[in-house]
């Protein structure tokens, strides 16, 4: 939940009638106090999985980095340079002042369009929490970015949660909040793209593979099972072909 630390109600809402940038750009200096920072429970099962599965990689690549929670995980499992690329000047600016290390590169970028000196540059790329920030139809041009950024036989790795139930109260919140957003952006300039039932597995991985990468995924164990016996959370592992 929301710390004291945190943002207040009007602030959240100041953010929520602005752009993904400008939004971003005013809490940055709270993000971290807020539950939208992804928690390190989630960056320490996957770094665990990627560490037992993979052993180090050279350079690592965060997709929509933030305020740099995912920075720390790389610098430990990469023997290079270490990238963080966000849309927003503020929380690179936070993620600058976590991350005084001369291993880790800041570059202000859209993600749909990265910058052409990062291809062929890296050999592990993550992204945490970023994805209800692309619409279905944004995914392909995505996921080709990082399929050009990664060298060949690099690895684009992020989790992805199992689907909610309908009969869970959590199904309806978020269900609710997505369709607050329609309606918002229906009435509202600038958008505010933020959903949270937009990245389905079977799009995902149709979506990686078109964009040419082979597709797998790992239990992330530390979640737990449903009652079903699958996983609550998965990695998914996209690897370019070597």
């Amino acid at each position: 939940m929301f710390t004291s630390q945190g943002p207040t109600v009007r602030e959240l809402a100041v953010q929520a009638l602005s752009s993904v940038e400008r939004g971003y750009d005013l809490l940055s200096p709270k993000f971290d106090q807020t539950p939208f920072r992804t928690p390190d429970r989630m960056l320490d099962a996957v770094e665990e999985a990627l560490a037992q599965r993979e052993g180090s990689f050279g350079a690592g690549l965060d997709v929509c980095c933030g305020t740099g929670a995912g920075l720390g995980m790389l610098r430990r499992l990469c023997r290079g340079r270490v990238t963080g690329v966000d849309l927003s000047a503020g929380m690179l600016a936070e993620a600058a002042r976590a991350h005084p290390d001369e291993r880790v590169d800041l570059v202000r970028a859209d993600a749909l369009a990265l910058p052409p000196e990062l291809a062929d540059s890296y050999d592990l790329a993550v992204s945490f929490g970023a994805f209800g920030h692309f619409l279905p139809a944004e995914r392909p041009a995505l996921f080709a970015g990082v399929h050009t950024a990664l060298r060949p036989g690099g690895l684009f790795a992020f989790p992805i949660g199992a689907p909610i139930p309908p009969a869970s109260p959590v199904w309806w919140a978020v269900a609710g909040f997505d369709a607050a957003m329609r309606v918002r952006n229906a009435v509202w300039r600038p958008p505010f793209v933020m959903y949270y039932r937009t990245f389905p597995l079977g799009g995902v991985r149709a979506d990686l593979r078109a964009a040419g990468f082979t597709v797998e995924t790992a239990p992330l164990e530390p979640f737990g099972r449903r009652p079903d016996g699958t996983p609550r959370w998965r990695l998914l592992l996209a690897r370019k072909p070597a």
